[in-house]
């Protein structure tokens, strides 16, 4: 009697893998995802009620105020729009042109106007970035403290912002999932991540930053330990192309404005006619203590904001974070103290360093899951009170 044989089973094709993997992926993450959810609807919930109260347009303050009628132009009219002003003349060239962009093809393709799809952008972009945070998260500290991370990150006082039509929620995602890829050794992505933040807002500075340092530091390492050039080059051609391709996306704006103007330093004139030069923190110093002078009480929380700011850099120092987390974080605070624009918008622009907020993940994880949702819900609440608070007035953007 023959006996019967089995075929060894066939290999899966390299699409439906990726799809299982990207399944896989999606169910691990989906606790931050909800968690993440629940904190941004609270804050919508916070907003809208006393907005209809009032007779106020929700979607109107979220997609048609601030920042965000300079992308909607932008989208709809492209560049060259210029309003002067005592202060100079702003022009929309001071814009990153991504965010625009996806508001053109959005508008194209579904039944929105630009601003509307502004806002879907924004709130889809606002997902990934949740999702990029997790990620990193889970991979340092376990997928507890990545929920915990993500839910803390919607809660940030200024996280109406990630309900908006604004650039931070899709630089977000490109910078989370860079740093991650960083973290996992996959440097051709992180660099390819990078060109796209660098085409969404200028903080992609940060980002670039933190791919060209560890790689950097690897490479001397390396050199160093004797390997002959001409292998290290062979060892790290991955790390090099991630390297080469990080500044990429930041920098073609830049030149495009150069191009533009026909002055290659056209980009930092066009920031600096918006009053945001680079002081070293000099502006910032007066502000503070102006401030001190004029309202004392205003002054001491401003002072002690900025203490609040420098302790979590030096926590997450002594949590003895991955360099590329540190480099991001120290870079993207840098880039937002040390300028001399509005200083009410300076929260706003430190949101996407999220490794800040990595030492109270650790702690709010390790509590009673009771306790530690109990607390993401109080950060939740006061997030939301104070974004409807500064949207429902004239607040900073």
């Amino acid at each position: 009697m023959l006996e019967r044989t089995h075929a060894p089973p066939a290999a899966r094709p390299g699409a439906l893998l990726l799809r299982e993997r990207a399944e896989a992926a999606l169910r691990d993450a989906a606790p931050a995802l909800l968690a993440y959810a629940a904190v941004r609807l609270t804050g919508l919930l916070l907003l809208t009620v006393p907005a209809v109260a009032t007779g106020r347009d929700v979607l109107g303050l979220l997609s048609r105020r601030w920042d965000a009628v300079w992308y909607t132009r932008i989208a709809e009219h492209g560049y060259g729009f210029e309003i002067a002003t005592p202060d100079g003349v702003h022009s929309n060239l001071a814009f990153f042109p991504l965010l625009p962009a996806l508001e053109r093809v959005l508008a194209a393709l579904t039944p929105f106007e630009a601003a509307t799809s502004g806002l879907l952008a924004g709130w889809l972009a606002s997902l990934a970035a949740a999702w990029g945070i997790y990620a990193v998260g889970a991979r340092l500290r376990g997928p507890a403290t990545g929920v915990v991370l993500a839910a803390l990150w919607g809660a940030y006082p200024t996280g109406f912002v990630q309900s908006m039509a604004y650039t931070e929620t899709l630089f977000t995602a490109f910078a989370a999932w860079s740093l991650y890829a960083v973290l996992t050794g996959r440097w051709p992505a992180a660099g390819a991540l990078a060109v796209l933040a660098g085409l969404t807002r200028p903080t992609a500075a940060a980002l670039v930053a933190a791919v060209v340092v560890p790689a950097g530091v690897a490479l001397v390492r390396d050199w160093r330990a004797g390997i002959p050039p001409a292998v290290l080059l062979r060892l790290h051609r991955p790390m090099l192309l991630g390297l080469l391709l990080a500044p990429l996306g930041w920098l073609s704006y830049v030149l495009y404005v150069a191009a533009r103007r026909d002055d290659l330093l056209a980009y930092f004139a066009v920031q600096e006619a918006w009053g945001n030069g680079f002081d070293g923190g000099r502006a910032l110093a007066g502000f503070a203590a102006e401030t001190l002078r004029s309202n004392t009480l205003a002054g001491l929380g401003l002072c002690a904001a900025l203490t609040l700011v420098f302790w979590l850099l030096r926590l997450c120092v002594r949590q003895r974070q991955p360099l590329p987390l540190l480099v991001y974080s120290f870079a993207v605070v840098a880039v937002s103290l040390a300028g001399s624009g509005y200083f009410g918008s300076r929260p706003r622009l430190m949101m996407p360093a999220f490794p800040l907020l990595l030492p109270a993940a650790v702690v709010v994880a390790r509590q009673q899951p009771a306790r530690a949702a109990l607390i993401c819900a109080v950060a939740a609440v006061a997030s939301g009170v104070y974004g409807a608070v500064t949207l429902l007035g004239p607040g900073p953007p």
